[in-house]
């Protein structure tokens, strides 16, 4: 009965079709649940827009392919028709490299965010492709991975980047003479200055220096937060926080 099962579900019919389409719908949701709660660019209802086009994109070449073997086979052998099926599926890789291209911006201070929702988008439409084929087991393993990496281990990979010694700093302050007392406390906590890219920002309509600070902590006595929390004291400071990348 379970080999009938089987055999039933890797068929193409009405039945697995919709099970195909919910399942890509389900795979997407579960990815992109993790995404919306951070904010996003490319969040829920994205990944399963996504999911579930590239499984009717892999269902179409099927059923187009079923088609010409069967009630179309006499008008393909007039013709000479030739049929492609993976033709489809390199369409949909193509096309989501402008969609995940549309998530990646760069932001203040020449970082760049988004890369992760473009891979996300990536991944998300190979597991439509693999609900669409009836690709089961490959589904169930490539949805867990990925929610693994893009939930899971997020904190992980951020908890690790604070712990390193390297870090970059944005520091805003009053005026530019301010710089030099700034340096000041950096190296009086035996920190290396590697580089320091003196900017302008705006605020309430005037603008104040800003400079981003290359640094590498010293191996025993500074930790990020030390770090941020000897300079948040300085009056000359009006904010600073650390870009992890």
């Amino acid at each position: 009965m379970y080999t009938n099962m089987v055999n039933y579900l890797h068929e193409f019919n009405f039945v697995t079709v919709l099970l195909r389409l919910v399942l890509a719908l389900l795979a997407g949701g579960m990815i992109g649940y993790g995404r919306a709660k951070k904010k996003r660019a490319a969040g829920f209802r994205t990944y399963m827009l996504a999911s579930v086009g590239a499984a009717l994109a892999i269902m179409l070449s099927m059923y187009e392919y079923k088609m010409m073997q069967g009630a179309w086979a006499p008008i393909v052998a007039q013709v000479g028709e030739k049929f492609d099926a993976s033709r489809y599926a390199a369409q949909v890789i193509s096309g989501i490299g402008f969609l995940g291209a549309g998530t990646i911006i760069a932001t203040a201070h020449s970082q760049v965010s988004g890369l992760s929702s473009a891979a996300g988008m990536l991944v998300c439409v190979a597991v439509g492709m693999t609900a669409g084929c009836g690709f089961y087991s490959c589904l169930i393993v490539g949805v867990i991975c990925t929610v693994f990496v893009l939930d899971v281990m997020s904190p992980i990979e951020t908890a690790y980047k604070r712990r390193i010694r390297n870090i970059t700093l944005v520091v805003e302050f009053d005026k530019m003479e301010d710089i030099q007392t700034i340096v000041h406390l950096i190296t009086d906590k035996h920190v290396k200055i590697f580089d320091i890219d003196v900017e302008r920002t705006e605020f309430d309509g005037k603008d104040y220096p800003s400079a981003v600070f290359t640094l590498k902590l010293d191996r025993d006595n500074t930790s990020h937060s030390d770090m941020l929390s000897s300079l948040a004291e300085l009056v000359c400071i009006r904010s600073v926080h650390e870009l992890i990348a």
